[in-house]
């Protein structure tokens, strides 16, 4: 039976390639117009990082597990520990985030339907009217995050979300939503502006 070579220089090096194949996968995922990861695929890698193809699946045995690998990389390069996250500074990391997640090319992902643009406008005007009519003394400015945060609630990206990756029901999720927006009306109603 042959013995396996264990090669320390051959070990730093197979590390020395998988981590800048991760790399590529994140420049790459940084390039993307959108977030689809569709186009994080081992070819395209590949060419990125200026080996073959078959190198790529040599460390990575599936486009999955090159895709986790990559968003791992990415979690790590957020500055975000997400296995240390708490209330307190919340706001800091969902702030920090953002600031990450601008350093990507993708753009936001805006409808370019007519209708749904003028279904949008007549949105986004009664809810700055539905704040206003209950802050009469505030600015348009300060009433505008209200409105804004309001807004996010109604998308059903906020209900794909909810059910989707929290498994709420439509019970448990009209619970959240009143609970939530019961808060914001606590906080206007106490004059706390955001």
């Amino acid at each position: 039976m042959a013995r396996k070579y264990h090669s320390p220089l051959r070990q730093e090096q197979a590390a020395k390639t998988r981590e800048r194949i991760i790399t590529a996968g994140s420049e790459l995922v940084h390039s993307f117009p959108t977030w689809d990861w569709k186009n994080l695929t081992a070819n395209a890698v590949s060419k990125r990082a200026g080996v073959s193809e078959r190198t790529v699946h040599r460390h990575f045995s599936s486009e999955r597990e090159l895709r986790d690998a990559v968003l791992q990389a990415l979690v790590a390069e957020s500055g975000v520990d997400l296995g240390r996250i708490s209330l307190e500074g919340f706001d800091d990391i969902v702030i920090s985030m953002f600031s990450y997640l601008a350093s990507f090319a993708a753009a936001p992902d805006i409808t370019e339907d007519p209708s749904q643009t003028e279904v949008d406008a007549m949105r986004t005007r009664a809810l700055a009217d539905a704040v206003a009519a209950v802050t009469p003394g505030w600015s348009s400015r300060e009433r505008e995050p209200v409105a804004a945060v309001l807004d996010m609630l109604w998308q059903p990206a906020t209900q794909d979300r909810l059910k989707l990756v929290w498994n709420q029901d439509a019970e448990t999720f009209a619970r959240t939503i009143r609970w939530f927006i019961a808060l914001i009306r606590d906080a206007l109603e106490q004059n706390r502006k955001p």
